[in-house]
């Protein structure tokens, strides 16, 4: 229990095994209690997907799992107390304050490219990058193995595991016309899900670290590498801020064709994201050890799960600033002029229209009423 107070020893080579601070622990916690509405809503209709649940039953007896675990045994390091005995702590802690029995294995492997990830089908394992290990402090990436095992308390390692290999047949089987469609059908879905689930494994780090500016420091370093002395929090938060409101139509599209071939949200969007998350309600509560426990999982009502995803994204829908969504607002309550609406919204406001000047003279004359005295005008 690396996280107890009580616990005191060290370890052979003379480290504390208690973290520098105490944390607060969340026995029996329920994935439910920090997984994002978005993840669940997206896992819900992946598993909908046509050809999904054959795809998952097939790959699931075929996956070469076993080549996996001897792949990282072989060929990087496993995290243990002779070996990255710090990060071997941070896996305990993660473990204990989440209350997750079976501890994942961990392995560190050669890549200068700052990454993490949880795969695996039957028992995840957490592989951290040596760019990550390198570019991080110690609350950092507290929070990025808090995250992982967020993941493997969720069970996300599966489809993460499934991800990666259809990822990897696409690309060999791209020649075939028919059968490479039908692959990335699923890629698409998976990775819309992905990105969604990388939000609930924020939180899931941030519970774990306990450290907001920890978490924000991490994610800044991962967007702009180790030169927080020139970066701002503040004006990092305002880049989403701004994103999420730049531009019309066409820059929402664009939004949407940037990130498709992606497996995580912006980095500025989950900063975000999880700065409100940790300024909510739910987030206290949950401090004050109010949260689901795994136990009542079993008796958890499906249409409960269904409300909450439709009343995350109709708030999502009524609070965004990005004009996609400002379009369906204006739809959705029935303002008129949708027409003028749309055109603004592609174009810009100040488009131009025919005015009263420019109508040819015999339709002037037909209507004296129509003048720039007494008559409508253009808008």
């Amino acid at each position: 229990m690396p996280n107890d107070p009580s616990d005191s020893t060290e370890s052979s080579g003379g480290a504390a095994k208690v973290p520098s601070r105490t944390r607060k622990r969340f026995p029996g916690i329920s994935s439910r209690a920090y997984e994002h509405p978005a993840d669940r809503s997206a896992l819900v209709a992946l598993r909908k997907l046509t050809g999904f649940d054959t795809a998952f039953k097939a790959l699931s007896g075929l996956l070469p799992e076993r080549s996996l675990r001897l792949l990282f045994l072989s060929d990087s390091v496993r995290v243990s107390d002779q070996q990255f005995a710090h990060l071997n702590v941070m896996l305990l802690d993660a473990c204990y304050i989440l209350d997750l029995e079976k501890v994942p294995s961990m392995y560190v492997t050669q890549d200068p490219q700052p990454n993490a990830m949880c795969i695996g089908m039957d028992s995840p394992i957490i592989v951290v990058t040596t760019g990550l290990v390198e570019l991080l402090d110690e609350e950092e990436m507290r929070a990025v193995v808090g995250h992982e095992v967020g993941h493997a308390l969720s069970g996300h390692s599966v489809y993460r595991t499934i991800l990666l290999f259809l990822t990897n047949l696409a690309v060999r089987v791209a020649w075939i016309p028919l059968g490479n469609l039908a692959i990335l059908a699923i890629v698409t879905a998976l990775r819309e899900w992905f990105r969604k689930s990388e939000l609930s494994a924020d939180r899931a780090g941030l519970l774990v670290g306990q450290d907001l500016q920890a978490s924000m420091r991490g994610l800044m370093k991962i967007a702009g590498g180790n030169h927080l002395h020139e970066m701002n929090v503040d004006a990092f938060l305002k880049q989403a801020d701004e994103y999420e409101a730049a531009g019309d139509l066409r820059d929402s599209v664009l939004k949407i064709m940037n990130v498709l071939p992606r497996t995580h949200p912006f980095t500025t969007v989950r900063a975000a994201e999880l700065k409100k998350w940790a300024a909510s309600r739910d987030y206290q509560r949950l401090m004050d050890g109010h949260y689901p426990r795994r136990s009542e999982d079993k008796d958890t009502s499906a249409y409960d799960t269904f409300k909450e995803s439709a009343n995350h994204y109709a708030e999502n829908v009524k609070t965004s600033k990005d004009p996609l969504m400002g379009l369906i607002r204006d739809i959705s309550t029935g303002a008129g002029d949708i027409g003028g609406k749309l055109r603004n919204k592609f174009t810009g406001p100040g488009g131009t229209q025919t005015s009263t000047q420019e109508r040819p003279a015999e339709e002037t004359q037909e209507d004296p009423g129509d003048s720039p005295e007494n008559g409508p005008r253009a808008e």
